[in-house]
């Protein structure tokens, strides 16, 4: 089954299509990636659209509101049928760390530094960049780190990095464990690969 996506961004893309394959689903066309205001603008007409064919639509919560159902609620309180509207706790970023074991390979650092609670992070990203701070790996630190006298809060290839993360090393249903928002999209998804859903 292919199933239509739309997300902020590349990162959330991948979390979304390695999603979907651990389902036995297929990633169909995608839409967005070009922030969470671009995306809040089209949710109705993607909406619309999932009145005839499955749709994911992928956001972060950030700092929007105070838990996801709140902010479901505000953006799109009335969800088509074969619409699967969900709320990130408090970014991908979070899931992806929910992974301990595996993002603490990856990162070259030691799984006792990863988060225990990821969904509690304020800024997930930023967790990502300090975690780089200490990775025995200098091309990690090189690619996650942002250059020294630039604004940039992350580094050149973050992006590149967790979408290689995400697609290559991530367990989503292992990291569901430790993430209650990742474990209710999977839950959610779920339907679609059922037989009769």
């Amino acid at each position: 089954m292919l199933i239509t996506v739309a997300t902020e961004g590349t990162v959330d893309t991948a979390v979304a299509s390695r999603i979907l394959h651990d389902l036995g689903l297929e990633l169909g066309p995608v839409h967005g990636e070009r922030g969470k205001n671009w995306l809040d603008r089209r949710l109705m007409g993607y909406n619309n659209a999932a009145r005839f064919a499955p749709w994911l639509v992928l956001r972060d919560l950030d700092r929007d509101a105070h838990c996801a159902p709140e902010l479901l609620m505000t953006l799109l309180p009335s969800p088509a049928a074969l619409m699967r509207y969900r709320i990130a706790v408090r970014s991908v970023e979070a899931w992806l760390l929910a992974d301990s074991e595996r993002i603490g390979s990856f990162l070259r650092i030691p799984k006792a530094r990863i988060p225990a609670d990821p969904e509690t992070l304020t800024d997930a990203k930023q967790t990502f960049v300090n975690l780089a701070r200490v990775s025995e790996s200098q091309e990690i630190r090189e690619d996650l780190l942002p250059s020294s006298g630039t604004t940039a809060r992350v580094g050149p290839a973050y992006s590149a990095r967790l979408i290689e993360f995400a697609t290559k090393n991530w367990r989503p249903r292992l990291a569901a464990r430790r993430s209650q928002s990742l474990r209710r999209c999977i839950e959610s998804i779920r339907t679609w690969a059922q037989p009769g859903a």
